[in-house]
C-alpha cells in the first residue's frame, strides 16, 4: 500500500512539472531502485542548519540519488524534511533512496577521536585540536581566555588552564575552524568528572583553585599512579613549612613557547617568572596544566606523612626523604650516581 502511495506522489509530482505517465513510473523506479550496482562509498556531511532541498542537489551532484526532485517528494512524503540530522555519514550509491533517507534521519554519523592526554598546556592542547582538525589553535585561544566562558563554567583564573580536562573524546567534525565548542566540551566534562571528588558541587574559589593548581604540579612531577597522594603530600608540607616548593615544572611553564628543553641555572634564579617557585613562595599563580582526575583526586586528599623531599630514580617513580641530609644523599645516589 506504502508503495502505491509513493507511486501516487511520483504522479502528483508528474502532474506539478506538467509531465507524464513515464515520469511517475520514473519517479516509482527512482524509489525503490539504487543508483548504482555495485555501489561505492561517499562521505557525505550534512551542515547544520542547511536545508532539505540543499541536501538532495548535493546528494545528486555525489550520485547517491539519481533525482534530486524524487528524494524531495520522498522526504515530505516521510515528513522528514526537519529530520535530518548534522554530521558526518557514510553513504553508498548502491542505496535505494529511502535507506539513504534512513541514514541521515536516523544512523550514526561518523565520530572523530580527539585524545588529549593528561599534563599538556592550553597551549599544547590548542595544537592537538587543530592538528586532528577540531578548530584552530587561534580560536581556542581565544576561547580559553574569554572571561563569559569562564565565569558560565566557574573557572577560577584568567584562562582555562587546568580546566581543559583530558580525555579521549568522540567528536563530529566541526562546521569551521570554530575551536570553542571542543573548549565548552573540555570544560564541561571536567565538571561532570569531578563530581566524584565534589558530590555536594565544586569547593569555594579560592579552595578549587588550590586543589588545581596543586593537582597541575603533581600531574606534571611523577606518572606512577601510586606517587600522586604522596607528592601532593610533600608538597602540602613544604607549604605548611613556609618552604619554598622549587619545582622544576613551574618554572618552565612560566617560560611559556620559549622554554627549549634546557632548563638553566639562569632560570631559576629569574625572579621576574612569577611561576619560579625557586624564588617565590607558595603555589604558582595558577595552573600550570590540565591534570587528571587522579591527580586532583590526589590534590583533594594529599597522603599525610613527613616527607619532605623527592628526587627522580631514573626509572619513572622518585626517592623521597624526611631531611635534607636525606635528600643530598638519594641525589649523589640517583642522580650524580655516587655511594
Amino acid at each position: 500500500m506504502r508503495r502505491l502511495f509513493l507511486a501516487l506522489g511520483a504522479l502528483a509530482l508528474a502532474a506539478v512539472f506538467g509531465l507524464g505517465g513515464f515520469v511517475a513510473y520514473e519517479g516509482y523506479h527512482f524509489l525503490h531502485v539504487a543508483p548504482e550496482t555495485p555501489g561505492r562509498e561517499v562521505l557525505f556531511t550534512v551542515e547544520p542548519g542547511e536545508t532539505f532541498v540543499s541536501v538532495a542537489r548535493r546528494l545528486h551532484r555525489e550520485g547517491v540519488v539519481a533525482d534530486a526532485d524524487y528524494f524531495r517528494l520522498l522526504g515530505d512524503w516521510e515528513r522528514k524534511f526537519g529530520a535530518i540530522q548534522a554530521g558526518e555519514f557514510r553513504l553508498s550509491t548502491g542505496w535505494t533512496p529511502r535507506r539513504v533517507l534512513e541514514e541521515l534521519v536516523a544512523g550514526k554519523p561518523i565520530l572523530h577521536r580527539l585524545s588529549i592526554r593528561e599534563g599538556l598546556t592550553w597551549w599544547q592542547t590548542a595544537g592537538v585540536v587543530e592538528s586532528e582538525g577540531f578548530g584552530s589553535s587561534a580560536s581556542f585561544a581565544r576561547a580559553v581566555h574569554d572571561p563569559e566562558l569562564l565565569a558560565r563554567y566557574g573557572v577560577p583564573f584568567a584562562t582555562a588552564e587546568g580546566f581543559l580536562f583530558p580525555e579521549t573524546y568522540l567528536l563530529k567534525r566541526p562546521k569551521d575552524d570554530d575551536a570553542r565548542p571542543v573548549v565548552e566540551l573540555l570544560l564541561r566534562t571536567f565538571r561532570e568528572k569531578t563530581e566524584e571528588l565534589w558530590p555536594g558541587g565544586p569547593p569555594p574559589a579560592e579552595e578549587l583553585a588550590r586543589v588545581v593548581v596543586l593537582a597541575s604540579l603533581v600531574e606534571k612531577e611523577t606518572a606512577a599512579p601510586e606517587e600522586r597522594a604522596r607528592i601532593a603530600g610533600v608538597y602540602a608540607n613544604r607549604l605548611r613549612r613556609h618552604m619554598l616548593l622549587q619545582c622544576d615544572p613551574t618554572v618552565i611553564y612560566g617560560l611559556g613557547t620559549a622554554f627549549d628543553g634546557n632548563l638553566k641555572r639562569k632560570h631559576l634564579l629569574d625572579a621576574a617568572n612569577p611561576y619560579n617557585t625557586y624564588r617565590h613562595p607558595g603555589l604558582p599563580p595558577g595552573p600550570i596544566c590540565s591534570p587528571g582526575l587522579e591527580s586532583l583526586r590526589a590534590a583533594a586528599a594529599p597522603e599525610q606523612h613527613a616527607f619532605l623531599y623527592f628526587v627522580s630514580r631514573q626509572d619513572g617513580t622518585h626517592a623521597f626523604s624526611k631531611s635534607l641530609s636525606e635528600h643530598n644523599r638519594a641525589v649523589r645516589r640517583f642522580q650524580l650516581h655516587r655511594p
